[in-house]
Order: C-alpha cells, then structure tokens, then sequence
C-alpha cells in the first residue's frame, strides 16, 4: 500500500496488495465504484450510496485503454488524481483506493474479451464505437475478480453500458448487486461527465439545451417519430452540435419503439457531438 502525501488515502496499486486488503475485511460487505477517474458529483453520489449500503468500500481509478477505438481520444481523456484524491477524502479517509497501472491489468496483451451480449454492443453507441462495450466488460470482469465485491455502483447516464452489464451479470450468475444511480446533472441540466471539461465554457452552457428538449418531447410527444422531429428540430437552432443518434427504446429489450406510451419502461436515448467530445444523455418516458 502507498498512501499519497497530499490526500493521506490509502491507495493499492497492485493486485497483490488489493487482495491482501481486502482479506482482511472478508464477510463485511464490499462496495466498488469503477471510475476512470476526472471524479465529478456523479461519481461521488455512487460513493455516498456505496457509504450507506457497505463497510468496505473501494474506488477503482483506471483509464482503460480497450474501451477507446481512437487513440487520440484517450490521450486527451482528462486526468488530476491529486483532485480525485481529495475529493473521495472529502466523503471518508476509509475509502480504498485501487490504483492500477496497465500492466497490472493487462500483463500480456492490451486486449479485450470476448462477450456474448445479444448484438447490445452493435447499435446505437456501439455503431460509432466498435469494440468499447466489449473493453467495458473486460476491465468490470476483471475488477470484479480482483475485489470480489458484493456491490457494484454505475450511473444511469450511460444506460445502454448499465444494461450491458446488467445482461452479462445475470446470464453468468455474476455473484455481485448491479446497482443503478439517477444522472447528476450541471446546473443548466447537462447530464455530468469527465469529458465536459474538455468543452469551451460557452458551448458547456449552451448544451444544456439537449436536457431541456428531452424533457419537453417527453411532456408533448406521443410517438417516437414525434420526439425524432421535435429534437431535429431544437439541434437546428445550435448548429455547433451534431445529433448522432435519437432513439424511443423499451428498457427491458433495448428495442426500439414508437409507441412508447404503451409500454412499461421506456427510454429515451440521444447521442450528440461537440468540439470532438461526444456528449450522451436518456431520460425516463413512463415516470
């Protein structure tokens, strides 16, 4: 274990040192938080969560390379540990901190696994990302194995990974409680993300208007075509924004559908792009 002179946290960087940790608290119950760090009020509500339900609670911080299929996209992915530090102490000096380098997690080839996901991981986010579901999976299986969690806390923003992983846990009796959190969103309602940084301040204030026309289309649509138009329509008026994919989906099969008032749980999913940061947002159709 090192523990970082500013934050005074405990922090493991290898697996060795992971496990030997966790030995010592067998039995209490084990919550993970798998961050990619950049830690923004999203991931520290899943802590806060975590904090309530856990004893023995662990932050994973771990840029994964698998899950980026631009190369340039993942050197520009904002890093400040020294902040992630401060801000998990900020919520309890208790809190574990596993630090991984690439070459704890992956010792021989910088590879993803091969996952059965019912074709989840080839539409909408997978068309433009290739391969980033399957380097999402990789790296929570081997998280999993590493810190044998009981409880494992993701955000809602990113729905269509939530389901994945949510697929894959229940298909292989994965012994760990996927647990969901609602998106934490920016005071202008832009859904929180470690990329947001990497905006101007200007077009980070003006993208609030995408979490303003999901929650009009779903006051005043009826149909999934209705939604497409009205969002067509709004991404008109803020021409510095490409809209990459809109989708009315059933949350239980992830097909897409057009009346979505007739069903139980319906998403609304949307995709956009902005000075090369892809911003994605959903929000709930039947609550």
């Amino acid at each position: 274990m090192c523990s970082n002179f500013k934050s005074k946290m405990p922090v493991f960087k290898t697996i060795l040192e992971t496990k030997k940790q966790r030995i010592k608290y067998n039995g209490n119950k084990c919550g993970l938080i798998p961050t990619m760090g950049s830690l923004h009020k999203g991931h520290l509500s899943l802590i806060k969560k975590s904090l309530k339900r856990d004893d023995d609670i662990w932050v994973s911080i771990f840029i994964n390379p698998t899950q980026f299929n631009c190369e340039k996209d993942l050197k520009k992915y904002p890093k400040d540990l020294d902040e992630d530090l401060e801000k998990i102490k900020s919520i309890s000096k208790k809190i574990n901190v596993f630090l991984p380098a690439e070459s704890e997690i992956y010792p021989k080839k910088i590879e993803s696994s091969k996952f059965n996901m019912n074709n989840l991981n080839n539409i909408f986010e997978g068309v433009d990302r290739p391969g980033h579901f399957e380097g999402v999976l990789t790296v929570v299986s081997k998280l999993f194995k590493i810190i044998n969690p009981d409880n494992a806390y993701f955000g809602e923003k990113d729905f269509q990974q939530l389901c994945i992983i949510k697929n894959w846990q229940k298909h292989n009796n994965i012994p760990v409680n996927i647990i969901a959190s609602p998106t934490i969103r920016e005071k202008n309602g832009l859904a929180m993300s470690s990329r947001n940084c990497l905006l101007s301040k200007s077009i980070r204030n003006e993208a609030g208007f995408i979490f303003k026309s999901l929650s009009e289309c779903k006051k005043i649509c009826r149909s999934g075509n209705e939604i497409k138009e009205k969002l067509l329509e709004d991404f008109n008026k803020h021409l510095a924004f490409k809209l990459n994919y809109v989708a009315c989906i059933d949350a239980n099969s992830f097909l897409e559908i057009n009346e979505f008032k007739k069903f139980k749980e319906s998403r609304l999913l949307i995709s956009a792009s902005v000075q090369g940061v892809r911003l994605i947002d959903n929000i709930a159709l039947n609550n």
